[in-house]
């Protein structure tokens, strides 16, 4: 089970909306912990930290080794077994925290981004509406087998950085069109930054954040 932050919905009488929190490479739980108090008050927020402990310090939920070509290689394995323990993490929320089917939701920068499109896709039953900022779509780890009919009550919203270095732009340029094929709703927007949210980004997100959740 992951180690995790929370943050109370204001009012207990249910029923409530949660959103869980996904970090980056290299980082914790308390990095994207810290937007919890611009977000509505009826949501529980949880916040995981990731299973791998890096040398240098942080987690990630999985490896990314440099090639013979030195470019960046993702352990796809890996990175589909946290996708398969984050969906039974989310199972163990709902009962916990009793959160009825529907009103789940997820939020994740940059390798927590790639795995909430992920577990959205392959779990479109558990998830509803998915903030993923500053990642792509990584097809290793999409599910084979597509029941498109089970993805009508997706809803992303989608930001990137112009200027980001870690994961170029181009590859979010690649996201609607995956999403136009599958007839899954969106919002996409890129911003002048790097890997990262300013706060013309917060802005947005707040914004439909507080129409979505």
């Amino acid at each position: 089970m992951f180690h995790y932050l929370i943050k109370q919905p204001e009012q207990q009488n249910g029923p409530h909306k949660a959103l869980l929190m996904l970090h980056g490479f290299g980082s914790n739980e308390a990095d994207l912990f810290s937007l919890a108090s611009y977000f509505p008050d009826n949501l529980w927020i949880f916040s995981a930290r990731a299973p791998l402990a890096l040398d240098f310090g942080g987690y990630a939920w999985y490896p990314i080794y440099i090639d013979a070509q030195n470019l960046k290689v993702s352990d796809g394995q890996q990175a589909f077994e946290s996708v398969l323990k984050l969906s039974e993490f989310i199972d163990f929320l709902k009962d916990k925290y009793q959160i009825s089917s529907g009103n789940f939701n997820l939020l994740g920068f940059s390798q927590g981004a790639i795995l909430s499109y992920a577990l959205a896709l392959n779990y479109p039953e558990k998830v509803k509406n998915i903030i993923a900022l500053s990642g792509y779509i990584n097809e290793d780890i999409m599910p084979v087998n597509e029941n498109k009919d089970k993805y009508k009550p997706l809803n992303f919203f989608i930001s990137h950085g112009i200027y980001d270095d870690v994961i170029p732009v181009e590859l979010a340029r690649k996201i609607p069109p995956y999403l136009d094929k599958r007839q899954i709703r969106y919002t996409y927007h890129e911003y002048a930054m790097g890997h990262e949210v300013n706060q013309e980004c917060l802005d947005a997100i707040m914004a439909w954040a507080k129409v979505q959740l």
